[in-house]
């Protein structure tokens, strides 16, 4: 290892505020959440503020309704991504331990279950405001990269989900557990920055892309699109980075030293992986759909 990046002196904590008997620590973590949710608010807020990018010069709802849908969106979002967690990566723990699932504050969030959450809710707020589910879809794709990259620095802040050994020149040397054990080499070892890495592919890069699309392209006025090619960015960055994260703890073996959990004959995938592949799908689906609609019309 000829290069390497010190990890930053970064704590997990932003600032302390000490309140008489307690003290209230506000967490990087927590307000990506935070500041993820508002942005995504004042994306969907400029957008249906400019009714011509819609279908029928019509945008789906009013502010009004947007600020209800707010609630159900946090609410979907908490309940579903931690529910994801217990399911897919952690379900015989908390079996065994049924009273800590709702210790948020404990940590273990999964995107894909928040991502269930999220659809769930929407479904039955579309439902109750006799809104165009795919229409309320596309407005939720606009809104949601910018949650996911903060969501991801606020990962490298934790020195969390860190990524594979690698001797490239970016590695980085994360503290504790994750700088030890690596085959072959001598001392603390770099990894892959890989929340930088989906930062910057699930985040950044596909945030531009469908807000350059739906704002600059009128993709909002073929409905289902924006939301179609959420899912299969997302999916497809989200299996790439993939290779390069180390898989979590539960998933690796002796007999398994990279976590997967799925195997098309010598090939593995894991969790994110093979959560990933149905959203892909589905995504190329909704978007070919939404193609033979707009051909149709």
């Amino acid at each position: 290892m000829l290069f390497a990046i010190p990890f930053p002196d970064l704590s997990p904590t932003l600032v302390e505020i000490p309140l008489g008997f307690m003290t209230l620590a506000i967490r990087w973590y927590a307000l990506a959440y935070i500041v993820g949710i508002v942005i995504g608010y004042l994306i969907i807020a400029r957008a249906i503020a400019r009714p011509e990018l819609w279908p029928e010069h019509k945008a789906p709802m009013d502010r009004q309704a947007l600020e209800d849908l707010l609630t159900w969106m946090i609410l979907g979002i908490i309940i579903g991504g931690r529910l994801g967690y217990v399911l897919f990566y952690e379900r015989d723990y908390f079996l065994a331990n049924p009273a800590d699932i709702p210790k948020v504050w404990m940590g273990g969030m999964a995107f894909h279950g928040g991502f269930l959450g999220v659809v769930v809710a929407g479904l039955v707020f579309a439902r109750r405001r006799g809104i165009p589910i795919p229409q309320l879809a596309d407005a939720l794709a606009l809104a949601t990269p910018a949650g996911l990259m903060l969501g991801r620095v606020a990962n490298f802040i934790n020195a969390e989900l860190w990524g594979r050994p690698t001797d490239l020149p970016w590695g980085v040397i994360f503290p504790g557990e994750a700088a030890q054990n690596c085959p072959g080499v001598i001392g603390p070892c770099a990894r892959h920055p890989s929340q930088l890495y989906e930062a910057g592919l699930e985040g950044l890069v596909l945030g531009l892309l469908l807000l350059s699309l739906a704002f600059g392209r009128n993709w909002l006025k073929r409905p289902g699109q924006i939301c179609g090619l959420f899912l299969i960015g997302y999916g497809a960055a989200r299996f790439f980075v993939e290779f390069f994260r180390v898989a979590d703890a539960q998933f690796i073996s002796p007999d398994n030293p990279l976590g997967h959990v799925a195997f098309l004959g010598e090939f593995g995938l894991s969790m994110g992986q093979l959560l990933s592949v149905p959203m892909i799908l589905v995504g190329v689906v909704i978007v070919m759909l939404a193609r033979r609609d707009r051909r149709s019309g």
